[in-house]
C-alpha cells in the first residue's frame, strides 16, 4: 500500500525570461509520507522556500516557468486551476512563516483574524472549527493567555504569536503543514517549546510536516528524513541518522562541520570554504586565554553601568498609571578589547540595555560612565563624540539599510556626518578599504540593498558601523537571521575586525553557542535583572543559577 502523501517529481522553476537561463529550482524530486516529518536544509538562496511556494502554488505564473509534477493525494497541483488550489490550501495544506509579526494583521484583534477564515471558506462548519480552535489553543499552550482573542498581535510575545500562527494553520485540519523557518527569530527556550509542540501535533493530528530550516541542531531533533539543497539542486536526501552519521556529498559534510563546539575554544570557525582544510593551531589554550584576560582586566573599564533601572509607564483602562520595570539595578562593566555576551529570553531587557547605553532611551535611576565620565553630564561636543565611539549593528540589515542609497552612500553617510574626511577622494578611499575589510568586492559599492544577500547586507552594516573608528560595537542579534554557513563567516569576520580596529563588543544573542564562542564574560538576563554574570567558559561549565541551567538545557544542538 502506497503511504505517500506528497510526491514532487522533476520539479524545475525558472524566471519567465529568455535571457535568464539559470533555474531557481533544478529538477528536484522527493516524497513525504503520511505522518512523516521531512526537513529541507541549505544556505540562503538554495531554493528551500521556493520549493514550498511551488507546492502551495504561491508564485506568479506570469513571472515564472514551472515544470514537473507535484502530486498531492493523487492530484497534480501544477495542473489544477486557481479555485481548486485555493481549496486545497484552505483544507489540506497550510503554512507557517518565519516572522509571525509580519504574517498577522497588526490592526486586527487575534480573534477576528482566526475566524476570518469563515468569510473566505464558507463551506467550513463554524461549530466544528470553533471547537477545534479551542482544542488547538490548549494543545499549543495558549489557554493560559487571558482574553487572547481580544488582544492585538503586539500585545503577545513572539513565541505566543508563532503558536497562534500554528492554530490558524491547523484550524481546518490540514494533512500537510509547511513550516518555513518557524523558530529563527525566537529565543532558545521558545524554540524548544515550538519544536516540542510541532512533534506533539504531528502525532495527535496525524500530520505530515515539511520543515524548512538552516538550524541543523533543530532539524536533527524532529525529522524523519533530511533533504539537502544547494543553488536550487537537491544534493542529498536520506533518513536523518544516515545524513548526520554518513553524509555522502562534500557539501553536506561541510554544512554539518560548521556547528560550534562548546567544549573547546577556536580562533576560527569552520566555514563551507575551509572545512576540509587542516587549520593549524586553531585551538585556543586555557593558558593563552587566561593571560589575555588578565591583561585585559588590569585596565580601567571603558563603560560602567551602575545600578541602572529603566521604567516604562502605561495606563490601564485610561486611568491607573503602571510602571513596568524593563531594567532593574543593572551593574556591568565593559573593558577595552573585551566581548561581553548578553543572553536571556525575549523581553528580558537585553535590547533595552543597549538602547540606554547608546542613550537612545533615557533611564530613570543609576548612572552610566564612559571613560569615567557620566554620560548624562556630557556637553554637546562630548555627546557627539560618544555617538561616534559607540555604534550598533542590528538584527535585520535590510530594514536598517536605506533602500534608496547604494552601498558606497550607506558606508559614507556616517563619515560625512562626523566630518571624518573632507575630500571626496579620501571618503572614496575609505569606502574601498572598508568594503575590502568586510570581504566584499569593490564592485558592490554601486549596488543597492535589494541586490545583496542577507550575509552581504550584514557585512555592509558592519562596514558602516566601523567607518568612523568606534571604540565599542553593540551587536544586537546581528547573526540570528543568517544561515549557519554565513553566520560562521560573519563571526570570523567580527573576530578579525575586532583585532584590527581594537574594538570592544557587547554581543546580544539568543544563540548560546554563538555567545559562548564570541564572549569573554556573559551576563544572563531574566525579567530585567542580571541573574548570573561570570566568565563565559565557567558559566557554561558550572552555571550557579537554576535559570541559567534551564537555559543551557534548552539549547538545541
Amino acid at each position: 500500500m502506497d503511504n505517500t502523501l506528497l510526491r514532487v517529481k522533476n520539479l524545475s522553476l525558472g524566471l519567465n525570461n529568455p535571457k535568464n537561463e539559470k533555474l531557481l529550482i533544478d529538477n528536484i524530486s522527493f516524497d513525504i509520507k503520511k505522518n512523516e516529518i521531512v526537513s529541507i536544509i541549505g544556505e540562503s538562496g538554495s531554493g528551500k522556500t521556493l520549493t514550498a511556494m511551488s507546492i502551495l502554488g504561491l508564485f506568479d505564473k506570469a513571472l515564472f516557468n514551472i515544470s514537473g509534477q507535484i502530486i498531492f493525494n493523487n492530484i497534480n497541483l501544477l495542473s489544477v486551476n486557481e479555485t481548486k488550489i485555493r481549496k486545497i490550501r484552505s483544507h489540506n495544506i497550510s503554512i507557517v512563516f518565519q516572522n509571525p509579526m509580519s504574517s498577522l494583521n497588526p490592526t486586527m484583534k487575534l480573534g477576528k483574524q482566526i475566524y476570518e477564515v469563515f468569510h473566505s471558506h464558507k463551506d467550513l462548519n463554524y461549530n466544528s472549527v470553533n471547537k477545534r480552535i479551542k482544542e488547538l489553543i490548549k494543545k499549543v499552550k495558549l489557554d493560559g493567555v487571558k482574553n487572547l482573542f481580544e488582544k492585538y498581535p503586539h500585545e503577545i510575545s513572539g513565541g505566543q504569536m508563532q503558536r497562534f500562527m500554528l492554530v490558524m494553520a491547523l484550524a481546518s485540519s490540514p494533512k500537510l503543514l509547511i513550516a518555513d523557518e518557524p523558530t529563527t527569530a525566537l529565543d532558545v527556550t521558545v524554540q524548544k517549546e515550538i519544536i516540542e509542540i510541532l512533534k506533539s501535533l504531528q502525532k495527535t493530528e496525524n500530520l505530515s510536516i515539511l520543515l524548512i530550516s538552516h538550524n541543523i541542531g533543530l532539524v536533527k531533533n524532529i525529522s524523519n528524513k533530511i533533504i539537502v539543497m544547494k543553488e536550487g539542486k537537491l544534493i542529498e536526501s536520506n533518513y536523518t541518522q544516515l545524513i548526520l552519521q554518513s553524509p555522502k556529498k562534500k557539501y553536506t559534510k561541510g554544512l554539518l562541520s560548521i556547528s560550534i563546539n562548546n567544549k573547546k575554544r577556536v580562533k576560527k570557525l569552520n566555514t563551507l570554504q575551509n572545512f576540509e582544510k587542516d587549520i593549524q593551531n586553531n585551538n585556543i589554550s586555557k593558558r593563552i586565554r587566561n593571560n589575555r584576560l588578565r591583561l585585559l582586566y588590569e585596565k580601567e573599564p571603558l563603560i560602567i553601568v551602575r545600578n541602572v533601572s529603566k521604567y516604562y509607564s502605561r495606563f490601564v483602562y485610561f486611568r491607573k498609571k503602571v510602571n513596568f520595570k524593563a531594567l532593574k539595578n543593572i551593574n556591568i562593566k565593559l573593558y577595552e578589547g573585551e566581548t561581553l555576551g548578553i543572553i536571556g529570553e525575549s523581553g528580558s531587557g537585553k535590547t533595552t540595555l543597549s538602547e540606554v547605553i547608546m542613550k537612545i532611551k533615557k533611564y530613570e535611576f543609576g548612572n552610566i560612565f564612559y571613560k569615567n565620565k557620566n554620560i548624562n553630564k556630557f556637553n554637546k561636543t562630548e555627546m557627539l563624540n560618544y555617538r561616534k565611539e559607540v555604534q550598533i549593528v542590528f538584527q535585520d540589515p535590510y530594514s536598517s539599510l536605506n533602500p534608496l542609497f547604494n552601498v558606497k552612500e550607506i558606508i559614507a553617510e556616517p563619515i560625512k556626518c562626523h566630518n571624518i574626511f573632507e575630500k571626496k577622494s579620501e571618503i572614496d578611499k575609505k569606502c574601498k578599504e572598508l568594503i575590502n575589510d568586510v570581504k566584499i568586492g569593490q564592485s558592490y559599492l554601486n549596488k543597492y540593498p535589494h541586490e545583496l544577500s542577507g550575509g552581504q547586507r550584514q557585512r555592509v552594516a558592519i562596514a558602516r558601523a566601523i567607518s568612523i573608528n568606534p571604540k565599542i560595537l553593540i551587536l544586537d542579534e546581528s547573526v540570528s537571521a543568517l544561515d549557519v554557513s554565513i553566520q560562521a563567516s560573519i563571526l570570523n569576520l567580527l573576530t578579525e575586525i575586532k583585532e584590527k580596529y581594537n574594538l570592544s563588543y557587547i554581543f546580544i544573542s539568543h544563540d548560546l553557542s554563538v555567545v559562548k564562542h564570541m564572549s569573554d564574560k556573559i551576563a544572563v538576563f531574566l525579567n530585567g535583572k542580571i541573574v548570573e554574570y561570570a566568565d563565559a567558559d565557567l558559566l557554561f561549565k558550572s552555571p550557579k543559577k537554576e535559570y541559567t541551567k534551564a537555559l543551557l538545557r534548552s539549547a538545541i544542538n
